[in-house]
């Protein structure tokens, strides 16, 4: 099989949760292991830090992998869903997989993944911890894909686990409360492992320390361990200063990543990285941090958070797929510095709250409602029933391309376009821009 009929093959064995939803998902680790056992446990050969988390998983991974490659560490990096490219998902040292090695490894095992009936998320996992010690990564990043403690990923054996935070999400998979949820996302924490979480909550705070506590693992909250001071905006950077709190020691950071949200994630990062430098084999330099921190995305490839896609008129795209991060992203668009109108492209996926959603964005903007062209998308006709009871000031498009150019003929150069509710219309959008 050549590269397209390959990805033919997997989309039509093993649908994928990106793109068909509940119907893809398989919980349980037997299938994994057997078959990293069957392909010599490739996953073994390396330090691995394991990331979940509602929100900002794939921020703080794209961060600690940036880190990790300035620090001089062969890195490999697995984080899904992906945007426009299936081997976004598994890179090294920011280079993704190539079109041959995705056939090769089918090809090669394509008989027993079958025989074990592997999920979409199971194979790619697996294709990464294979690609990555072929590779001779001596770091991997490795981020869960649902949940945690059933999740593919949670047969490493890590340094570190990290988990960014805990929020209502799948609640059909990961229970409907978040002491239920984090005990799912705490499954990846290991015996005497550190664990670094990275918003402290009294929801869940006492049922991750319990799992912690029942490992001899220690547990570090992130907005303890450091400080957020001032921040703000410098040419095309973001200025964060953090301080860790244990000896005042002070960092004055220019992140590339500009999402006002990005700043807990920073602080999430440099706890990690403070743990990792004093605690594990891994050194991670003041310089490595600094540098690292500076160009996640040339470093990495990493797009599609607070992307800024245009000046004038400002056009910025997130990924931002749930209650949890439209909090974030509507707190942002509410203090915007535009002078003009606020437009909003925005589609969902059906299994999302977009009523919370809608609700939590600015109730001055005009929105174009719309939807992705994929299977899991609402459609734009349930959402405009939404925006309707909510009172918002919109009008639909049938297609993501439509939505922008609708909106588009309505900019001036004073004005400002959001376009977000899932990373499929936020995928559709890069696609036609970039």
């Amino acid at each position: 099989m050549n590269y397209t009929e390959t990805l033919d093959y997997l989309r039509s064995a093993m649908p994928s949760f990106q793109e068909v939803g509940a119907g893809a998902y398989k919980p349980g680790l037997e299938r994994i292991t057997e078959f990293c056992r069957a392909i010599g446990s490739p996953h073994r050969n390396y330090f691995v830090i394991h990331i979940a988390g509602t929100n900002g998983k794939g921020s703080v991974a794209n961060m600690l992998a940036a880190v990790l490659q300035q620090a001089g560490y062969q890195t490999g990096l697995y984080t899904s869903p992906h945007l426009f490219d299936f081997r976004e998902r598994i890179r090294v040292d920011g280079e993704m997989i190539s079109k041959q090695k995705v056939v090769n490894f089918v090809d090669r095992y394509r008989a027993e993944m079958d025989r074990l009936e592997l999920s979409f998320f199971e194979m790619t996992a697996a294709m990464a911890f294979d690609y990555f010690a072929q590779c001779d990564v001596e770091v991997a990043v490795i981020e869960t894909g649902l949940g945690g403690r059933f999740d593919a990923t949670n047969i490493v054996q890590p340094v570190i686990s990290v988990i960014t935070n805990i929020g209502l999400e799948h609640t059909e998979f990961l229970g409907d409360s978040l002491p239920k949820i984090a005990r799912e996302k705490g499954g990846i924490i290991k015996k005497c492992t550190p664990v670094v979480v990275g918003e402290k909550n009294p929801s869940y705070n006492l049922v991750l320390e319990e799992i912690a506590t029942d490992l001899r693992s220690s547990i570090t909250y992130a907005d303890e361990a450091f400080s957020i001071g001032e921040c703000g905006f410098e040419e095309d950077k973001q200025v964060v200063t953090l301080t860790r709190n244990r000896d005042g020691y002070p960092y004055r950071l220019r992140l590339d990543l500009l999402g006002e949200y990005q700043r807990k994630n920073l602080r999430t990062v440099a706890t990690v990285l403070d743990i990792l430098h004093e605690s594990t084999p891994l050194t991670i330099s003041r310089r490595a941090f600094v540098e690292g921190v500076r160009n996640v995305a040339a470093l990495t490839s990493f797009c599609g958070r607070w992307q800024v896609l245009s000046q004038r008129p400002l056009i910025v795209c997130d990924s931002a797929h749930n209650e949890h991060g439209a909090v974030e992203v509507g707190e942002q668009l509410k203090h915007r510095t535009n002078s003009g109108k606020l437009l909003c492209v925005m589609g969902f996926c059906d299994d999302k709250d977009y009523r919370k959603m809608l609700a939590l964005m600015p109730q001055d903007a005009h929105f174009v409602l719309t939807e992705a062209a994929i299977a899991r998308a609402a459609s734009v006709s349930k959402v405009a029933e939404v925006a309707t009871s909510l009172g918002l000031d919109f009008e639909v498009a049938s297609s993501v391309e439509e939505a922008l150019a609708k909106a588009k003929m309505q900019l001036s150069e004073d004005d400002m376009l959001f376009v977000g509710g899932s990373s499929y219309v936020v995928a559709e959008v890069l696609s036609a821009t970039i």
